[in-house]
């Protein structure tokens, strides 16, 4: 008698035991495991600009990630997205021995910061996926928008998608709703 694997679980399973040259990602996208190449400098620097705005307005008990997986679940997918930001007990809680993602439902902000390579899926494919788990607040920093340098704050998720967007150049502050409530500049955004 066979016996049905379950493809999500498995590559799960192999997903955590994959020794990822450092800098790269994997995540796992339409039941494949795909690996992402280190990002451009510029992607480092708006991180780290982001980051420190964040940290700003953030509480004690929220914090910012660059390298955490997060699972969508209603799409067995599982994201590594540029930044993330998930109550800091999710993370203290996690096995000392394991390596898995952290729900999507419980991120309160995920950012991507486009690369010329995956600019495409953070408009589309990961736009929907954000939406699908409820993440309320993706802000999307596209440095490749046919529009010029932009950034996209998108937030009411319903439906498997936002009902509500705004967008700015690069060069021009942004708002964060609440819980952040915060306005971060872009004028130092490296294009």
């Amino acid at each position: 008698m066979a016996v049905a694997i379950d493809s999500w679980h498995y590559l799960l399973e192999t997903w955590r035991g994959l020794d990822v040259p450092e800098g790269w990602r994997a995540e796992i996208d339409e039941g494949r495991i795909v690996l992402i190449p280190p990002p451009h400098a510029h992607h480092h620097g708006i991180a780290s600009r982001v980051q420190r705005s964040l940290y700003q307005s953030l509480p004690e008990e929220r914090g910012i990630y660059q390298t955490l997986g997060i699972h969508i679940a209603p799409l067995d997918r599982l994201c590594v997205p540029s930044l993330v930001v998930v109550p800091c007990r999710l993370v203290d809680e996690a096995d000392p021995d394991g390596n898995d993602p952290v729900d999507a439902s419980e991120a309160l902000l995920v950012a991507e910061i486009t690369s010329k390579s995956n600019a495409r899926d953070d408009r589309t494919k990961k736009y929907r996926a954000y939406a699908r788990a409820s993440v309320p607040v993706y802000l999307l920093i596209d440095r490749f928008d046919t529009r010029g340098p932009t950034v996209t704050v998108f937030t009411e998720p319903g439906d498997g998608t936002y009902k509500h967007s705004e967008s700015v150049p690069f060069g021009k502050p942004f708002a964060l709703p609440e819980p952040f409530g915060t306005t971060i500049p872009t004028a130092d955004f490296p294009a």
